[in-house]
């Protein structure tokens, strides 16, 4: 697809959120499985069936686009959810891990909330405001994860430091 109108841009940065959405939702289980606090596994829970939604959603305005979702792998993406997983491997301290694990998670919704920002802003531009109202309900879902990571960092933090004063 030539990318010769702002259309075309916005149908192909769609397609690239699809894309990374469903790389997410690949790295969700292992992030949950690896977690150790239950509240950062229920807020990896929670987003995991947010993710779901966010596709479905990003999947019905390709529709209205007469536009697949498939045909452009997030290349942006490709690599933030790999940060987890070789942190998971190199098998830290737990608390260490989950702070790991927080930061990996805020990168991802760092990324997204900057492409959601992005397309809803186009969305507007190009008089779609049906498709403007859900992905600004995605966006804010991005922020509402992005501000409870934070929170927990703030514990989680403080007891991966005081483990590390421990020893």
């Amino acid at each position: 697809m030539e990318l010769d109108t702002l259309e075309a841009l916005y149908i192909d940065e769609l397609k690239d959120l699809w894309s990374a959405e469903k790389q997410i939702l690949k790295a969700l289980p292992k992030m949950i499985k690896a977690a150790g606090h239950k509240d950062l596994k229920r807020a990896f829970s929670v987003h995991e069936r947010q993710t779901r939604q966010q596709v479905t959603r990003l999947e019905r305005i390709l529709k209205q686009l007469k536009a697949s979702p498939r045909g452009k792998k997030g290349v942006g993406m490709e690599g933030l959810p790999e940060e987890g997983s070789e942190l998971i491997k190199e098998k830290p301290d737990q608390d260490v891990l989950d702070a790991g694990l927080i930061t990996a998670a805020q990168h991802v919704e760092h990324y997204e909330m900057a492409g959601y920002g992005t397309v809803r802003t186009w969305a507007r531009l190009l008089n779609r405001d049906d498709q403007a109202t859900l992905l600004q309900q995605t966006l804010d879902e991005e922020g509402e994860t992005d501000k409870l990571l934070t929170k927990l960092a703030e514990s989680i933090n403080r007891e991966a430091l005081s483990r590390a004063d421990d020893e």
